[in-house]
């Protein structure tokens, strides 16, 4: 059993895809661009908005910063409620601080929306510390998110281990040094996690192994 277990949000903790999805066509609209299958937005869910604006729509670095600002009209105020938490997630982490394992957020989403929306589900109190990026777009890489929590929160590697869904959290807790646990209910494929140490394919499941 580790001492911290750093979690990302989306698709691992909540799952985002009607307000996310819904954000992102609200963005694309403002530029004529018409989705009629929101599942093709998917792959958003995750990774920097910029960078998903740039290799899914072909838009240049500027036009993607911009059109991010526009997705956060939408998203700051109703997207970002458009979201449930995964079955079992409240009791998961109330069964890790009764056993005195820390959770600590780390997540490429901007953090005044983070706590937001962990404050909204009620999940804030579980978490010893919540790292994500600035609106600025300064941290927003995964793996600078893992070295800032750990920093901030003074965590030795070997005493923690990273969750998520996306090989962006794998690849992150790598590059700082931590073992991955992939989950599969979430937004990644089994084979984009195929590095983490082991995969999941429940909370229930998850929980188990955090605590053995």
């Amino acid at each position: 059993m580790v001492s911290y277990v750093l979690f990302d949000l989306d698709g691992t903790l909540t799952d985002p895809a009607i307000g996310i999805t819904n954000a992102v066509m609200y963005a694309l609209r403002h530029y004529g661009i018409a989705v009629a299958d929101r599942s093709t937005l998917y792959p958003f869910i995750g990774p920097p908005l910029t960078d998903s604006f740039e290799k899914y729509f072909g838009f240049s670095k500027g036009r993607a910063v911009e059109a991010v600002e526009v997705y956060r009209e939408y998203f700051s105020e109703t997207g970002i409620f458009e979201n449930r938490v995964y079955d079992g997630v409240p009791e998961m982490l109330r069964a890790l601080c009764d056993n005195g394992v820390r959770a600590v957020l780390a997540t490429s989403k901007p953090l005044v929306f983070a706590d937001r929306i962990l404050e909204h589900f009620a999940l804030k109190p579980y978490f010893y510390y919540t790292a994500g990026s600035e609106l600025s777009g300064e941290r927003v890489e995964k793996a600078a998110v893992i070295r800032y929590a750990l920093e901030q929160c003074h965590i030795p590697p070997d005493s923690a281990v990273m969750v998520g869904d996306r090989s962006y959290d794998v690849a992150g807790a790598a590059a700082c040094g931590l073992p991955a646990i992939g989950v599969s209910y979430g937004y990644g494929s089994r084979e984009e996690l195929k590095a983490a140490r082991c995969i999941v394919d429940s909370v229930e499941e998850l929980q188990k192994i955090l605590l053995t």
